[in-house]
């Protein structure tokens, strides 16, 4: 209660926004990649051009990443590479790796993208343009990436 008034702070809560829209400044920011497969390396080219610290963990990797500004730790995931981070991307080919991942992450109290497991994430990955000054994020909230991609090339088509 605030001076006389009263206040509910469920009212606060009750458009049922299941993500909070928001551009991250992640420069000079440690940021985690657990994977080094496409859909890892997709989101770690994203990570670099936005001036992220970029560790990626991974017993294999796509040659590209050896030209990426990153740090390679080439073996398999451990809950203390997530020390320091600020977000962590789980995206192997392997269920069990990405729930640990998410797991950990939540323990650990750092936002975690669960590639293959929408219902695990803390935030979603919107598909993006950038032209000039605009920048235009695009998500169904992990519903359906493939409606995000579409919507993404008519948006370049206009800019």
């Amino acid at each position: 209660m605030i001076a006389g008034n009263s206040f509910d702070p469920s009212a606060c809560y009750s458009f049922g926004l299941k993500h909070y829209p928001v551009f991250l400044d992640l420069k000079d920011r440690p940021v985690l990649v657990v994977g080094a497969g496409k859909t890892a390396l997709r989101r770690t080219r994203g990570l670099v051009d936005a001036g992220a610290r970029v560790t990626v963990v991974a017993p294999e990797c796509e040659p590209e990443f050896e030209d990426l500004p990153v740090r390679l730790v080439r073996r398999g995931f451990r809950a203390s590479d997530l020390a320091g981070a600020m977000l962590v991307f789980a995206a192997t080919d392997d269920r069990l790796t990405n729930h640990r991942v998410a797991i950990a992450a939540k323990g650990k109290g750092v936002f975690a993208n669960i590639a293959d497991c929408a219902e695990e994430c803390d935030f979603a990955v919107p598909a993006r343009v950038q032209r000039g000054p605009f920048h235009v994020a695009i998500s169904t909230g992990g519903e359906n990436p493939r409606l995000s991609a579409e919507l993404r090339k008519k948006i370049e088509e206009i800019l």
